[in-house]
């Protein structure tokens, strides 16, 4: 099959999905009105409440959902063919990430800008909203920690992002400080913004950045102490000053990297030289259910609903805005995780240099190697329009860690948000401040990650695919309610929302039988808890359910 006509393919049923689709939702379902006051405008503080333009705030939203998984998840999922894993990014970006995303922002608009966790208690009730915030807790406990080694572990492999990866900071910096406080033009510090990063990134190429191991003597280590230090910096400043802009300048690289992609397509036109369903992998889990696991954020991820309520929100100028930030910031993601599909099966010289790469599920499952098909792939598409190979994988790879970094500190920002409603419920003042809730999000991160050498996310990594799919259900779940509640059509999300229910609870469960076979207590009984906690929350849920259809009646008949 050739590349290029998947690509069109694909782009094109984005577009048509996002003009027809998502209007719907915006138009017959959310309703959105910008009469009403968004959270922005009424709790507007200058630090984490701040109206944002529709363009500022989509790049900043979208490199936050985004980050390394779009990339890595598809550049392993290919193994089982590239069919499959092509489905269910483009199917499940339209009918279940957007709708899950979508509603996500607008719900959260319509309570104040709570996250979806808090705003269970609304819904569904107190106990429901507990174990959802706890859930939420720990997941986001796992992407720091894991986050934070990741970036290590790409800093080490790719040294020619070190460079344009820290400078960007001082020029986000610049961009925020030139947009906020000088009035300046948006679009014109963009631009510039994005020239200053790829002249960092050649003079990266050429001049790679290996920091000696001076913390513990282990250069991983190293470089997570220092980014969770950055981390913790980086999400209790205003987001005017650094996360905003950065997002903005990433999403300006996300542009460009996949117009080069795509270009380089379009002179190219390489044939995907994978087979287009692969059901015979050494040492892979079960593809039911394990295919929507693997690739969660380029098709539907819980941690989009924790990011849309979260950060997002509190920036949201006009309800109208979230059309394009909630429902398009999918799309666009969808459109990443098909070119990382394209780059991990078309990017390859030959069936041979692929069969080499995809030999099992080990060799094709470590970081290295994802990420390694996603630049090496991307790279070669970018030298069909003449641009060095080396630069073109210093562009990808930059790219990479810049998405990673942003998922990084603004799960810290967000944890920081999940922590101090916790506190206000148990009376806990001291944590409903921004630096002690801070301090509580980064420091069990450290805890955790300082285990092995900065690698104890990995002990927990294990659980987080379910654990992330399983919150996408809850927010699901939650949306389905809300709408039941408001009298609105409620397929939209009810049926994903069982889909992927069914889906986690199957990988789940399978995942338990491992663990225990295995001989891995503590994931084995942290798995169960997790079942516990599904099982439980369904059962609040169908309660509210009942009272939502009983209230529903009276109302009628009182009208």
């Amino acid at each position: 099959m050739n590349s290029l006509v998947v690509a069109l393919a694909s782009y094109v049923g984005f577009i048509i999905a996002y003009r027809l689709y998502g209007t719907y939702l915006s138009k017959r379902i959310f309703n959105l009105d910008d009469s009403n006051k968004t959270p922005a405008h009424q709790f507007e503080d200058g630090i984490d409440y701040v109206p944002t333009k529709k363009e500022i705030l989509f790049g900043h939203h979208f490199t936050t959902i985004a980050g390394a998984a779009p990339i890595v998840g598809p550049a392993i999922a290919v193994i089982w063919g590239w069919v499959p894993a092509l489905l269910w990014v483009v199917f499940g970006s339209i009918f279940m990430g957007a709708v899950h995303d979508f509603g996500a922002l607008v719900i959260s608009a319509r309570h104040q800008g709570r996250s979806v966790s808090d705003i269970t208690e609304d819904l569904i009730g107190p106990r429901a909203r507990t174990l959802f915030l706890l859930l939420t807790m720990f997941a986001l406990l796992i992407v720091i920690a894991v986050f934070a080694l990741v970036i290590a572990i790409l800093f080490t492999s790719f040294p020619q992002s070190v460079l344009p990866i820290w400078i960007e900071v001082p020029i986000a910096i610049a961009v925020g400080y030139y947009v906020y406080k000088k009035s300046g033009n948006s679009t014109l510090a963009g631009i510039v913004a994005i020239v200053l990063m790829y002249i960092f990134v050649v003079i990266g190429v050429y001049v790679p950045i290996e920091i000696p191991a001076f913390i513990n003597n282990n250069i991983i280590y190293t470089w997570v102490v220092i980014l969770l230090v950055y981390a913790y910096i980086a999400s209790t400043l205003p987001v005017w000053i650094l996360l905003q802009p950065r997002d903005y300048i990433n999403s300006h690289q996300l542009f460009v990297g996949l117009g080069l992609m795509f270009l380089g397509l379009l002179v190219t036109h390489p044939q995907i030289v994978a087979p287009a369903v692969n059901m015979n992998v050494a040492d892979a889990p079960a593809f039911f259910p394990f295919l929507f696991i693997t690739i969660a954020c380029g098709a539907l991820s819980g941690f989009h609903s924790m990011a849309a309520s979260g950060t997002t929100v509190k920036q949201l100028d006009k309800e109208t805005d979230a059309k394009a930030i909630g429902y398009g910031g999918m799309m666009m993601e969808g459109a990443l995780a098909v070119m990382a599909i394209l780059a991990a099966t078309a990017g390859f010289k030959s069936v041979d240099a692929w069969n080499a790469h995809y030999v099992s599920w080990e060799a094709a499952g470590t970081l290295g190697a994802k990420v390694g098909a996603f630049v090496e792939g991307g790279a070669n598409f970018i030298a069909g329009l003449g641009v060095p190979v080396d630069v073109a994988a210093g562009i990808l790879a930059v790219l990479v860690v810049s998405f990673a970094a942003t998922t990084l500190d603004s799960a810290t920002r967000i944890q920081r948000y999940i922590i101090a409603e916790l506190a206000e419920d148990l009376n806990l003042k001291v944590f409903t401040r921004r630096h002690p809730a801070t301090l509580l999000a980064v420091v069990p991160a450290f805890l955790l990650a300082s285990i092995n050498g900065g690698k104890g996310g990995l002990i927990l990594w294990p659980l987080f695919g379910a654990t992330n799919q399983l919150m996408a259900g809850m927010a699901l779940l939650v949306v389905t309610v809300w709408l039941v509640k408001i009298r609105k059509p409620s397929a939209i999300s009810s049926i994903p929302m069982i889909f992927i229910l069914i889906m986690t609870s199957w990988a789940m469960i399978i995942n338990l039988k491992n663990f225990y076979t295995g001989g891995n207590t503590l994931l084995f009984v942290i798995s169960l808890l997790m079942v516990l906690l599904e099982i439980w929350v369904i059962l609040e849920a169908i309660g509210a359910f009942g009272r939502t259809k009983a209230l529903s009646q009276i109302d009628d008949i009182s009208s």
